[in-house]
């Protein structure tokens, strides 16, 4: 009986150290990205099935990303070694935002250093939905690291599991999962019953991610002058205190990496959301919005890494044997 030669496991490890490579190499482009023309899709999709109803929602969550995830497991079946690593390695950067993170982060640090407090309220809705109008630096600063924290989760190390996990259906099926949560799943009198699938989809995929967001920061946090040991102790003690099951764990690891203090009265729009101090340092600056990106840059390096172990770890596994009758 002839025996099928198992699939080579190189080509997803070395497709997702690519990606998260050509992420710090090539910028999003402005126009015509994956990402952005899979929104538009969608949001024609939930003009046409909106509904108030929570089943309404979870159908509207399965046709929009059943698509995607069926797709990335037909390339990937039909692909050979070094057209599967090319494939992943281009989902991988597609999908995973560490490099244009940081260069928001980074223009807002730019402007709250040299004074320009219009400016940096002006950048700062590129990185979070907070209403800036009425933040002073040190709440710019505070909402910037903040981001950075809970987007090196679910824009950096999120994706790269599942990509470890399932390869490209893994990459694409989160990304869309992910997407879903923005468009739909936040709190508003239109979504909240036909985004509570989308949101719940959203907790369900980051929940590992985010944890593991967590000791990986603690393990950089000398990157940035920064203990492990004090990071870690403040993401197991502040990190269920944040209103989302996963954020918490980000952000409470990046404030005791940074010795700094986030949480606090947060506006969006006309809601007010008072949350739970995390860490106990002082409250962050312009200066501590460039320690914040050092660190995520750190954690995607090391996510990157894993990743591709991991991969490389779960292609390897021997077959199981046909049981003998």
């Amino acid at each position: 009986m002839t025996r099928t030669r198992p699939a080579p496991a190189w080509p997803a490890a070395l497709g997702l150290l690519a990606g998260a490579a050509l992420d710090h190499v090539f910028p999003d482009p402005e126009r015509g990205h994956p990402v952005a023309l899979f929104g538009r899709a969608a949001g024609a999709l939930e003009r046409r099935m909106h509904a108030a109803s929570r089943a309404r929602g979870a159908a509207y969550v399965l046709c929009a990303a059943a698509p995607v995830v069926l797709a990335g497991a037909a390339l990937q079946h039909r692909a050979g070694p070094w057209r599967r690593a090319l494939l992943t390695g281009a989902a991988t950067w597609t999908v995973v935002g560490g490099a244009m993170l940081g260069r928001e982060a980074g223009l807002v640090a730019d402007a709250l250093e040299a004074g320009d407090l219009a400016a940096a309220r002006r950048r700062l809705p590129h990185l979070c939905g907070r209403d800036p109008a009425a933040l002073d630096e040190k709440g710019i600063a505070r909402a910037t690291v903040e981001s950075v924290a809970e987007n090196t989760s679910d824009a950096v190390v999120a994706p790269l599991v599942w990509g470890a996990l399932l390869g490209l259906p893994g990459l694409l099926g989160y990304r869309a999962a992910n997407t879903l949560d923005a468009m739909v799943g936040h709190r508003s009198p239109r979504h909240e019953r036909f985004g509570w699938a989308a949101a719940r989809l959203d907790d369900v995929v980051n929940w590992a991610p985010a944890r593991l967001t967590a000791v990986l920061t603690a393990a950089a946090a000398p990157v940035v002058g920064g203990s492990p040991l004090r990071a870690w102790r403040t993401a197991r003690r502040d990190g269920h205190r944040h209103p989302s099951p996963n954020a918490g764990q980000a952000e409470a690891a990046f404030a005791g990496a940074l010795d700094v203090r986030l949480g606090g009265t947060n506006v969006y729009g006309m809601r007010v959301e008072h949350r739970p101090e995390l860490g106990e340092g002082r409250g962050p600056g312009a200066g501590d919005i460039r320690r914040a990106v050092r660190l995520s840059r750190a954690v995607h390096a090391a996510a990157a890494l894993l990743a591709a172990a991991g991969s490389w770890a779960l292609a390897s596994r021997p077959a199981p044997r046909p049981a003998r009758g």
